[in-house]
């Protein structure tokens, strides 16, 4: 089973949940799919083995073949190529690598490079399997590091994917392929009403979902209320508690301190798996 754990936003308990059910569980895949911000590693402490380079493709112009026609700029709707009265500029930061430029040139002038924006790393904690990457400082595409990050999901083995924050294409990308998707949220304004904006994302990608309650007690029950209205599954209450949070604080794990809730999630992903196979 592949396992997406999101959020609407930042802060809500995503890691947290993603970390200690990988850790609870034992034996799984872990994937660390918050490119721009990877710390899933500070709690498992996961001996790295490798890395590797996630490089995309980039345009590059033949000066002596090109025509200055504009066909290749006018085809970009990322605005990462124009058309200039000194000759065609490529933004490499714009380019989203879908090849159209080179298609649609009349002169062959179009060739290809590649452009390093990030790496991906494995490694491994007892029976853990780990994997996480990061964006280079400028760059603005996570996805082609989150896909590279995609390929290493094993079918032997059930795997977490803890997903970028948000609604954006990162967050798209991470979650498309999953066989559910939890949504962590919190019972505070922000926390509702970005859970609702992820929820209309995953019934939109006809994902099958519910909702994880983290730092429960801390607002009033309009969650519960959105979710029973919406027949949304709520799978697990987190109470609130400093202790959790000082742990969270030190980089530690709460399974050891908690074993009531690292049953729990065990239990939630258990009922998870019966019910997508």
């Amino acid at each position: 089973m592949i396992l997406s754990i999101a959020s609407g936003k930042g802060g809500t308990g995503k890691t947290t949940v993603s970390v200690n059910l990988a850790l609870s569980l034992g034996q799984v895949q872990l994937i660390d799919c918050d490119v721009e911000e990877p710390n899933d590693n500070i709690f498992i402490k996961a001996d790295i083995e490798d890395s590797q380079d996630v490089n995309v493709e980039i345009p590059q112009i033949d000066p002596e073949r090109c025509l200055s026609c504009g066909a290749c700029a006018n085809f970009c709707n990322f605005n990462a190529i124009v058309d200039l009265s000194s000759g065609i500029k490529i933004f490499p930061s714009l380019c989203h690598s879908c090849g159209g430029c080179k298609l649609v040139c009349q002169n062959d002038a179009i060739s290809w490079k590649d452009k390093k924006i990030g790496h991906i790393r494995r490694g491994k904690k007892g029976n853990i399997l780990f994997y996480d990457g990061l964006l280079d400082i400028g760059e603005s595409r996570p996805t082609p590091i989150i896909k590279s990050l995609k390929y290493q999901i094993r079918a032997d083995i059930d795997t977490i994917l803890d997903c970028p924050p948000g609604t954006s294409c990162s967050f798209l990308e991470a979650v498309n392929g999953s066989d559910f998707c939890i949504l962590v949220t919190e019972q505070t304004p922000f926390g509702f009403n970005d859970l609702k904006i992820a929820v209309e994302a995953l019934k939109e990608m006809d994902m099958p979902f519910g909702v994880i309650i983290n730092r429960d007690g801390i607002g009033d029950d309009e969650i519960e209320v959105f979710c029973k209205k919406e027949g949304i599954p709520i799978l697990l209450k987190i109470p609130y508690n400093k202790d959790i949070a000082k742990l969270y604080s030190k980089g530690e794990s709460f399974i050891d301190c908690f074993p009531e809730i690292s049953k729990q999630l065990v239990y939630t992903f258990n009922n998870i798996k019966m019910m997508v196979t």
